[in-house]
């Protein structure tokens, strides 16, 4: 799959070394361009690129910046139109303990409302990048589960292919305004990773004894 990913932190990086691995083809932008180019280079199969290249071949665009960069950096890509959009970002206070929105909206939901011409998946957002980057399975066999919520079933799809070519394993979460659900979700697993003291290396899984 021909990807643009957009940010070089912890998730943008985990993701870019989880997803050249499966063999996806991975165009990285940044804000800083060096840190683009760094981590493409570091990546072997992604290739640095402008915000006015990024797309170039791409189907699906992963957003892995903070929330509140998240729109401007969507824009600056130029039209998304056909494009699948994969929101990673929780809305996060500045001591990341709590949320900025949450209840009668969601951050993929005022993604979704800003750029009405992509199809918008929320994904990934659960998990730390310390899990992403070391790969889905636990010490004890279990795998690590990425809820994945849209409105296209073309999205939802794109996100679950995705999700199972890194080895992880999809979990299907209904509709984007479930994102209500699954940002606050991140909000506990941050509270437990670093509140609790429970470290990164965990992330919310749902069972089923069925």
């Amino acid at each position: 799959m021909s990807i643009t990913l957009i940010g070089t932190g912890n998730m943008g990086s985990a993701l870019a070394t989880q997803l050249t691995r499966a063999g996806h083809a991975l165009r990285i932008t940044a804000r800083d361009p060096a840190k683009a180019q760094a981590l493409a280079a570091a990546n072997p199969g992604a290739v640095a690129a402008t915000p006015a290249d990024a797309l170039d071949g791409s189907d699906v665009v992963i957003v892995a910046t903070g929330y509140a960069d998240a729109v401007p950096a969507l824009r600056s890509l130029g039209s998304l139109k056909g494009k699948v959009v994969i929101d990673i970002t929780n809305p996060l206070t500045a001591d990341f303990m709590g949320l900025t929105l949450g209840h009668d909206t969601s951050a993929a939901e005022e993604i979704a409302k800003a750029v009405p011409e992509a199809e918008v998946a929320k994904a990934f957002n659960t998990l730390f990048a310390q899990v992403l980057a070391e790969g889905p399975r636990f010490a004890d066999g279990q795998v690590a589960q990425s809820f994945v919520a849209s409105d296209s079933e073309r999205a939802k799809q794109t996100a679950t292919a995705l999700i199972e070519s890194i080895g992880f394993t999809p979990v299907d979460a209904g509709p984007l305004k479930n994102a209500r659900y699954l940002e606050p979700l991140a909000g506990l697993n941050i509270y437990l990773g670093y509140g609790a003291g429970r470290g990164t290396a965990i992330a919310p899984t749902w069972i089923s004894k069925a």
